[in-house]
């Protein structure tokens, strides 16, 4: 007999060998029949494998995220099959879970395959679906693992069986279909009654531009056909808000091949909202204590080798630059970390001098595949609104909960009010990843759980997502219309400082190495300029919106009085714009609403008159006569109100 214990505390005594699935039948028959996966011990396997150990057992439904993204590997899986049944001979490659939904990477060879092709996929699948077989597990030896797929002709399974250590591979099979896998997988196919393919796209073997390029489907998959539904308007929804179609209808942003992938142009616009958002942080990080730097665009190939950076990310970086001094190197910033380890290191430094808070709207650039860049939330060259704490091992926890605090007064600002804190661990088993002593990442891991806990954080433990310097602290966000981003992140750093030999003379007057702390509430401003514009749709807030008033002359006879509306709103801090064009009032109105301009003034006769302004608001029509300074004190106190603290 093993010993399971439940979420709840309560134990279950059972015979070894029992699964998931009989422990959840033996609860309840409803709960089997909705029973995808199975938490073991922290991680997710089959619900029908044997438990043979006292465990801890949390059974995994839609509801659970565990549940999701076992349900779509099990789909890929499922199209995979469809796939080769309607396109005999095709290469697969391979085809894992994400965010929403699954992809599976294909070498079509000779075959066309493009949307026009969904629906028959699409039928295909949940005709194998009625046929519930099961997904069984089978360990397999190296060698038979070659056999199998060098009779089947599959080359880039055989590349990744090679990378594969024997002992260590498994084989899945569904119905006809058996794939290269280390699971989990839903018990059978009949959990899957909904699919629909969403895209195809271009995306190189292994990530790698020197090899083939492959063709990754895109698809998603439900339980029920009502959650299909209920999920292709919210589709429909994100496309009207996509970020790239609004900021070319706002005037924010514009890219240019002659400038190169992945390097957005900002438009005066753009540009005007780009700056108020830094202006914002900077202003509450002056009341945090931050004080302000700025590092070059470029940096010797040296200083990335001492931080590390070169021997993680050289491969994905931009070629060193050589310059004309023999062996001299140069690269585009990556990080702006290693710059102010530099700065730190400029001057002794006293523990009287901690912590030292040094922040920086630092421009770096990585090198992204061409066919990983999307808009605003994927290119080449960005700006980071970075800052970097160095302080004692004593304030560690402090300045943890600082960050954590200025984090969530920019969400609440920017009505983000529904996220979750992800504790970005390191994975023990693959030490390769990480730089640093064992005892100070343990020192870091320990302090960040602290100070989630202590805030009352809703957080979520991830194993391997550290990174490589440190453990993280990320929130994720649902937009408004239920999407997950990652915004905001805190990381403890121990190593860098090492790495840097940065020292600081401390009480007893002995030499101390200080704790960094990495931190970015925005992230990049081009990734957080373009989930603002999703999760507003465009409409931004007062106080940040470019054009904020709109004043509207019913004719070209007020067009002077308009003007001088224009610049008495300016000595208020009011940004508003003239429409003189000779057209109806009736239409200038409809086009400020079409392009979310938060306020409309019109004038006429009466207005010019009395010094008067015939205020509208967006969506809410009619908001009466008012002086001129009377509106601009409405919409002051209304900004005020927005951003008070």
């Amino acid at each position: 007999m093993i010993s399971i214990t439940l979420p709840d505390g309560s134990k279950r005594n059972v015979d070894s060998g029992t699964t998931a699935l009989q422990v959840a039948l033996s609860i309840s028959e409803g709960l089997a029949r909705n029973v995808l996966a199975a938490e073991v011990n922290g991680e997710v396997v089959d619900a029908t494998r044997p438990l043979t150990q006292d465990s801890s057992l949390k059974l995994l439904t839609w509801s659970d995220e565990g549940g999701k993204s076992t349900l779509w590997h099990s789909s890929a899986h499922l199209m995979a099959e469809s796939l080769e049944a309607l396109y005999p001979g095709i290469k697969l490659a391979i085809g894992p879970p994400i965010e929403n939904g699954f992809y599976y990477d294909i070498d079509f060879i000779n075959y066309s395959f493009s949307q026009e092709d969904f629906p028959a996929v699409e039928k295909k699948m949940l005709e194998l679906a009625r046929s519930k077989n099961e997904y069984i597990r089978k360990e397999i030896s190296k060698s038979e693992a070659i056999a199998y797929f060098t009779h089947k002709d599959d080359p880039y399974k055989l590349e990744l069986i090679n990378d594969l250590e024997d002992g260590s591979i498994t084989f899945y099979t569904q119905g006809n279909f058996t794939d290269l896998c280390r699971g989990p997988h839903i018990p059978n196919t009949g959990f899957i009654k909904a699919a629909k393919l969403l895209n195809v796209a271009g995306a190189y073997w292994r990530g790698d531009e020197k090899n083939k390029m492959l063709t990754r489907v895109y698809a998603i998959s439900f339980p029920k056909q009502s959650e299909l539904d209920e999920y292709l308007v919210l589709l429909e929804e994100a496309k009207k808000r996509d970020h790239r179609k609004l900021g070319k209808e706002l005037g924010l942003f514009h890219f240019s091949q002659k400038v190169g992938s992945g390097l957005p142009l900002w438009l005066p616009k753009g540009a005007d909202l780009r700056s108020r958002l830094q202006s914002f942080l900077q202003t509450a990080q002056k009341k945090d204590g931050y004080l302000p730097v700025i590092t070059p665009h470029i940096g010797s190939k040296e200083l990335y080798e001492t931080s590390g950076h070169w021997a993680k990310y050289g491969a994905d970086s931009f070629r060193p630059i050589e310059t004309p001094q023999e062996g001299e190197m140069y690269m585009l910033k990556p990080m702006n970390c290693p710059h102010h380890c530099e700065i730190f290191a400029s001057e002794p430094r006293s523990y009287r001098d901690l912590p030292l808070r040094l922040s920086e709207f630092g421009t770096v650039y990585r090198y992204e595949q061409s066919g990983e860049l999307h808009g605003l939330t994927r290119v080449r060259g960005f700006t980071q609104d970075d800052a970097h704490l160095f302080c004692t091992a004593d304030q560690v926890k402090e300045e943890v909960g600082k960050v954590i605090d200025l984090v969530l007064y920019i969400f609440k600002i920017l009505d983000f009010k529904d996220y979750l804190a992800q504790v970005s661990l390191r994975d023990t088993g693959n030490p390769s990843k990480y730089i640093g002593s064992d005892a100070n990442w343990e020192k870091a891991e320990k302090a960040i759980q602290e100070v989630a806990d202590e805030k009352g954080l809703k957080t979520v433990v991830e194993l391997g997502e550290a990174a490589f310097y440190g453990p993280k602290l990320d929130f994720m966000v649902r937009d408004a219309i239920g999407r997950k981003w990652q915004l905001g992140t805190v990381q403890i750093d121990y190593n860098l400082p090492e790495r840097f030999d940065l020292e600081y003379t401390g009480a007893d007057n002995l030499k101390h190495r200080p704790v960094m702390i990495h931190r970015a509430p925005f992230g990049s401003l081009e990734r957080f300029v373009a989930i603002l514009i999703e999760h507003c749709a465009g409409q931004f807030p007062l106080w940040l919106t470019p054009e904020q008033v709109r004043i509207l002359p019913v004719s070209e006879k007020f067009n002077e009085y308009a003007k001088s509306v224009s610049t008495e709103l300016e000595n208020y801090d009011i940004r508003a714009l003239v429409d003189e064009r000779n057209e109806k009032v009736g239409k200038k109105i409809r086009e400020a609403e079409l392009e979310k301009v938060p306020y409309m003034l019109v004038v006429g006769v009466e207005e010019q008159k009395n010094r008067t302004v015939s205020a509208r608001k967006k969506g809410e029509g009619d908001q009466g006569v008012l002086s001129i300074g009377d509106f601009a004190s409405r919409l002051n106190r209304e900004v005020e109100e927005m951003l008070s603290r």
